[in-house]
Parts: C-alpha cells; structure tokens; sequence
C-alpha cells in the first residue's frame, strides 16, 4: 500500500545510472502480472548509454515529422508541446525500457471485432505488467514515468527498435530528482456504485 500511495510520475531525474539487477528485478516483477488466457504478451527491450540517446533521437525526429505533416495524429495536435516535453524527460531519464505487445502489430491498423477483444485483453495485461514494474520500482526508490506520446513518433520508432510488434510506450527509469505532491483524484462517491440485490 505504501508504494501504491507514494507512487508519481517522475519527469525530472539524477544522473545515476541504474544497476542491470535492479532493472532484471523490475521485469521480473512485471512478468508476475496477470494476462488473459496467460498469453504473457510483452516484451521489454532496455535502452542505455549510448543506444538510448539514438532512441531519443528517434523520437525527436519523429515528433518534428509529425509536428509538420499531421500525418498520423492529426486531431492531437495540440499534444505536440507535451510530447516535446517528453523527450527532454526522456533524455533526462537514464534508462528507458520500450515495452512491446507480441501479439499484436500497429495500433493504426483496422482490425476485426474479435482481434479488437484480444487486443484489449492484451493491453490491460501489459498495463497490469507496467503497475507492477512501476510499483516495485517506487518500492526500491526509483521513479518512473510511463509514455505513450511514442505515438507521435510510432513508424520511425518501431522501424529503428527493428520490431513488427505492437509498441505500446516506453517506461523511463531513473533515480527522482523532484519529489512531486499527490495529484488530486475523483471523490469516492463519483467512481462506486453498489448494486444489490
């Protein structure tokens, strides 16, 4: 409960590198999550040092592309700003892990109603993977921050990963170097209802 509550989105981190076992120990933590039909649908590939500013650098082009043409976000535009802020944060952050759906392929594509269910399926297991990676890096005194503005940048980002896979976002890692309040949340009596018969 204690590192349910004290929990943030971390967007300003230290420069301390974070240790290979720390990292194993976090994806060991995300593979214990539930998935549907146990089809365990993710993959985490770390970025660090050197291979991580590419993959910066990935996302910066992209975003630039996007912030010109439209092409793929066209009704979001007004999130360009905040996915530039991204990639400062991501710079920042020195560990990013790209997190993959293997049983799924672009989210831009047409699907079928059953393929749909499956993909949902998929994607609330690898969230529940994500909250247990986060979680237990809260616990170990990490922050966190959890992207998913790599949709402005998804062709040129899944092309330089070198996947056909699914990207669902990336988690960035690091040590906090800000200590954010609390975010306000719904009032209890605005999200439960009981139904009883």
């Amino acid at each position: 409960m204690k590192a349910i509550e004290n929990r943030r989105s971390i967007r300003k981190y230290k420069s301390d590198e974070v240790d290979t076992a720390i990292i194993e120990e976090l994806i060991y933590s995300a593979t214990l999550a539930p998935s549907a039909k146990n089809r365990q649908p993710w993959k985490f590939i770390v970025y660090r040092g050197n291979a991580k500013q590419e993959l910066v650098e990935v996302m910066r082009k992209g975003v630039t592309e996007e912030k010109i043409t439209h092409r793929s976000m066209p009704q979001w535009a007004w999130a360009i700003p905040d996915a530039e802020n991204t990639i400062r944060i991501m710079e920042e952050a020195p560990c990013l892990i790209a997190v993959l759906n293997t049983n799924q392929k672009t989210p831009f594509a047409t699907i079928g109603n059953e393929d749909r269910i499956v993909e949902i399926c998929d994607s609330l297991s690898i969230g529940a993977a994500i909250e247990n990676l986060i979680l237990r890096a809260t616990d170990m005194g990490l922050g966190t921050l959890w992207i998913a503005n790599t949709c402005f940048a998804y062709e040129e980002l899944v092309k330089y990963i070198g996947t056909e896979h699914q990207l669902t976002g990336i988690v960035a890692v690091g040590y906090p170097a800000e200590a954010p309040g609390k975010r306000p949340r719904k009032k209890m009596e605005d999200i439960l209802e009981y139904r009883e018969l």
